[in-house]
């Protein structure tokens, strides 16, 4: 960064307003800011620690609500914020105050973490909101830092792997790392931690496609849980949409994600990230001014409509990002496609996605949101995930988004852990789980991989921990166990939480191999928590955001090669077989082509009929599927005790067995079959066809 003692002044030859945020543009950087209702937007300057403020610029021009100026000399390295002048009418939904350093929500890169202090709220803490706070909040802001975005890719290009072939894995960049044996030490919880060899071999041992990670996107740490002595661990509180959270990064610049990125791509590994544009870090009228509030309150938010004093909370978080204003909806675009074209990350998960899709009607699956993202040709062909559910209004739309959106089925993880825990007359769900979720999915031209399967996620137990706790445990939280949701279907097996008892380790292990086996053998897309692929537990908390800790922190030196072994079992047999197909099977009468014809068989030989599916206590059946190559293959579940089942006629390779000590296995089998308590099996006949 050059030395700018004296005042830099604006070209106004070269300016641009088409570019938003801070663009480098090889001899100086163009700054422009968005705000509708702004009467003077200042860019400060600061030195390169961020604490001293060199510099106050007005921005010389303005179009279209966007405020714009470009700077000779400025380089890569330069630190600044605004500061944004305009009216402070509350009750307008206007809360413009210039004694408030302000983040630039395009800033790629930020130097300093949040010093919380009174001075960051707009208002006057004492008095309420309409009242008007005089201090400078500089001295508590990180600040955004001018990036230099090149960056050797290398050969790198989008692995783009089909959703048929897609196994995913939810963890979070710390948690994964942080305890890791292999990795080095001053590495640990960071991106390069995540790029490293050990890392990298585990996922590829157990077959992970796709990784996919909890929000890396730069959030706030927020001031209640630093007052209780806790953290803000999961990210959900997000600062800034393009720049990467500053303590993921060893040395502080963003090419380290790069570099991770680059790395996994070389192993065939995919990154999809878990991204927050449904509400921010500021909470509601009575949260911080540290961005979007002080830029403009009334066209980043959406308001009440009764009363713009207030936020309109369809979040739980406070506030509620206004997405269907047209330049908040650019934001939002114009930060997925810098991921994607600038980070190569292949694809994202949405946080609440039904608040994307609010407009003034309520939840629109064709609302402006989704269909920018249909239409835009880099983001429509990369991953795309919805959490289809806010708490709004008819926020819960689990199967009501459109092609190319693929949904996180809560109907999949519910019906799995009843059935497994022996709750009594679950067949006709589990059918609809193991054939991909056809009565939610098989609907306006949406594949059969429309349903993302799982049995935990990073909000709930854990696997392990659904079969060894009956009740949550949330008291290192400091709410007194009244956070976190009383709906777990766990079952603790015969102990609360961890046991010496070797028959209760054995039947917890059981079961847990047979859960993951109905994830990895159902049609649909699997995705397995960190850390459930060897029995990682939180020790039966089951809202861990606040515990950035060893409650949080995977344990890979208390692995269960039991259940690791079993994963890596299925996931290959999952990648050799033609189990997930692009179509929804159908019934033999109905099948049309290259649609998979599905036959449900009873234990007793034959199809399974009305009253069969009607019966509380059956809790063992199969699907028998014929692929349109002629690949039989034959998915059997059993919930309940040791059993016996009567294959259909002819010669079948036993592959799959999750009771056995190795769960790979390779046998001819026919006629009747011993199936075990707490099992699944799957066997072949004519062997995958080759390419």
């Amino acid at each position: 960064m050059r030395d700018i003692k004296d005042a830099p002044a604006f070209d106004l030859s070269v300016t641009r307003p088409d570019i938003l945020g801070a663009e480098f543009l090889g001899e100086g950087t163009n700054f422009a800011l968005f705000s509708d209702h702004a009467t003077k937007v200042e860019l400060c300057l600061f030195d390169e620690t961020g604490q001293k403020e060199l510099h106050r610029l007005e921005l010389p021009d303005m179009e279209g609500g966007i405020w714009f100026g470009y700077l000779p000399g400025i380089e890569p390295g330069q630190v600044y914020g605004y500061r944004v002048h305009g009216p402070y009418e509350p009750e307008q939904g206007h809360r413009f105050n210039p004694n408030k350093l302000l983040l630039d929500p395009y800033a790629r890169e930020l130097r300093g973490q949040i010093q919380w202090d009174d001075a960051l709220h707009g208002y006057t803490i004492g008095e309420d909101d309409l009242s008007f706070d005089t201090r400078d909040s500089a001295p508590f802001m990180p600040k955004a830092v001018v990036v230099d975005a090149k960056f050797d890719w290398d050969t790198d290009r989008a692995i783009r792997t089909p959703w048929q072939n897609s196994m995913i894995y939810e963890a979070h960049v710390k948690g994964l790392t942080q305890l890791h044996p292999d990795v080095p030490e001053a590495d640990r919880g960071t991106f390069r931690a995540l790029g490293s060899d050990a890392v990298i071999e585990h996922l590829q041992r157990i077959g992970v496609t796709t990784l996919e990670l909890l929000p890396i996107h730069a959030f706030a740490n927020d001031r209640y849980l630093v007052e209780k002595g806790l953290s803000n661990y999961w990210g959900y509180s997000t600062l800034s949409f393009f720049a990467p959270h500053a303590p993921y990064l060893k040395s502080g610049q963003i090419r380290e994600v790069k570099e991770a990125i680059r790395k996994l791509h070389k192993a065939g590994i995919e990154v999809i990230l878990d991204v927050v544009f449904n509400h921010t870090a500021e909470g509601n009228e009575l949260g911080q001014t540290l961005s979007f509030r002080g830029i403009d309150n009334a066209s980043y938010y959406l308001l009440s409509p009764d009363n713009p004093r207030h936020a309109f909370d369809t979040t739980g978080t406070g506030n509620t990002l206004n997405v269907a204003h047209p330049m908040v909806l650019r934001m939002v675009m114009d930060s997925l496609r810098y991921w994607v074209e600038a980070m190569h990350v292949d694809g994202f998960r949405f946080d609440l996605a039904s608040t994307l899709g609010r407009e003034s009607q309520g939840f629109e699956r064709d609302g402006s949101f989704f269909n920018a993202i249909r239409q835009d040709p880099v983001l429509s062909g990369v991953k795309l995930i919805a959490e289809p559910w806010d708490i709004g209004e008819g926020g819960y739309q689990v199967g009501g988004y459109r092609w190319p959106f693929r949904e996180w089925n809560d109907k999949f993880r519910d019906d799995t852990r009843a059935f497994w825990r022996r709750d009594p007359g679950l067949l006709p769900a589990m059918a609809e789980r193991l054939s991909g979720s056809p009565v939610q999915f098989n609907h306006s031209h949406r594949p059969a991989t429309s349903s993302v399967n799982f049995v935990a996620a990073h909000d709930g137990f854990t696997l392990w921990d659904t079969v060894s706790f009956n009740d949550k445990h949330n008291d290192a939280n400091g709410e007194d166990n009244r956070d976190g949701h009383d709906h777990n279907l766990s079952d603790n097996m015969g102990a609360e939480g961890a046991t010496e008892d070797e028959g209760i380790i054995a039947a917890r292990i059981r079961r847990v191999r047979a859960m993951l086996a109905t994830v990895m053998l159902s049609h649909g897309v699997p995705m397995i928590l960190a850390g459930d692929d060897f029995g990682n537990t939180q020790d039966g908390n089951n809202n861990a955001y606040c515990q950035d800790n060893a409650i949080s922190w995977l344990e890979w030196n208390k692995a269960r090669d039991e259940v690791l072994n079993a994963v890596q079992a299925l996931a290959a047999f999952r990648h050799e077989v033609p189990l997930s197909q692009s179509r929804f099977g159908a019934a033999p009468d109905d099948a049309q082509d290259r649609q998979p014809v599905f036959h449900w068989l009873h234990p007793r030989g034959g199809a399974m009929e009305e009253g069969d599916w009607q019966d509380a206590e059956l809790r063992c059946f199969a699907l028998h599927q014929i692929s349109p190559d002629g690949t039989e293959l034959l998915v059997l579940v059993n919930a309940g005790d040791d059993a016996e089942f009567a294959l259909p006629e002819g010669e079948w390779t036993l592959r799959i067995d999750t009771s056995a000590d190795e769960v790979a296995q390779d046998s001819a089998v026919s006629g009747t079959v011993a199936v075990g308590w707490q099992t699944v099996m799957a066997f072949l006949r004519n062997g995958p066809q080759a390419a």
